[in-house]
């Protein structure tokens, strides 16, 4: 796989690599050049570049192929415009896919991903993940990319738990849960206490912020379970995978 995204955006190298994508037309829908998405349609506009050119957050990919199993049931807390829900959709095959989503621009893309791609095994639900459940709301910015649950943003969003939503028959018990929802990510695991004691889902979780952080892995470390780093790009953001202690690991690739 070509790193696309691992250019320097500010190098010579790397503006000579990203003036080209500047003439193509963000409404065009084109086919992913390489990765586990090889093929499938995705919409320039939608996000970064990096998806279409398949190098976007390219070890969390390779991580989910190697873990994801046909028939499991996956989660995607903080779903953006489908990158992963795609990607979660080849791998479960005859399973389901939940893909989590609060954000009206965002869920516009995401369910235009899965009709182009004539994908049937995913299920929007237009919900923030948080402890508590309600409205709040929800401040985004311009590229849609960094969205999260703040008070005093200018968008009101149905908020839940991931375990009320699977106590209401609203999603099944998961066996994976993705989650990067820029800096919610501890209250949306305290959400799912419950769901993580009872069904021990493998979780491929992005932090936001050394304190959410820190709090994640002392949460995670109290439930008994394991981790291993995949990124690790500054204390701001970390992605890790994290299942029960007592699992195989493969940490080959880190």
């Amino acid at each position: 796989m070509i790193n696309f995204s691992a250019v320097p955006p500010l190098s010579l190298p790397g503006r000579l690599v990203r003036y080209p994508l500047k003439l193509i037309p963000s409404d065009l829908a084109l086919p992913v050049l390489q990765g586990p998405l090889r093929g499938q349609r995705w919409i320039v506009g939608s996000h970064l570049h990096g998806c279409w050119l398949g190098s976007y957050e390219w070890k969390m990919q390779r991580r989910i192929v190697r873990e994801v199993r046909a028939g499991s049931v996956f989660f995607d807390v903080g779903a953006n415009v489908g990158f992963y829900s795609l990607l979660a959709a080849m791998r479960v095959g005859t399973g389901r896919v939940y893909a989590f989503e609060p954000l009206p621009a965002n869920i516009v893309f995401l369910r235009s991903h899965l009709e182009i791609n004539c994908v049937r095994n995913v299920e929007v639900l237009e919900v923030a993940i948080s402890d508590h459940s309600g409205t709040t709301t929800f401040a985004s910015e311009s590229t849609r990319a960094m969205g999260k649950l703040e008070a005093g943003g200018g968008l009101t969003v149905q908020v839940s738990t991931l375990d009320r939503l699977i106590a209401e028959g609203r999603a099944a018990a998961p066996n994976c849960i993705k989650m990067d929802i820029e800096g919610g990510e501890f209250r949306a695991l305290l959400g799912a206490t419950e769901s993580f004691a009872k069904f021990r889902p493998q979780l491929f979780l992005a932090t936001h912020g050394k304190a959410v952080h820190d709090d994640c892995c002392r949460l995670l470390a109290s439930w008994e379970y394991e981790w291993v780093y995949m990124a690790r790009d500054s204390e701001e953001r970390s992605e890790l995978f994290a299942q029960p202690r007592g699992g195989r690991i493969n940490i080959d690739q880190y």
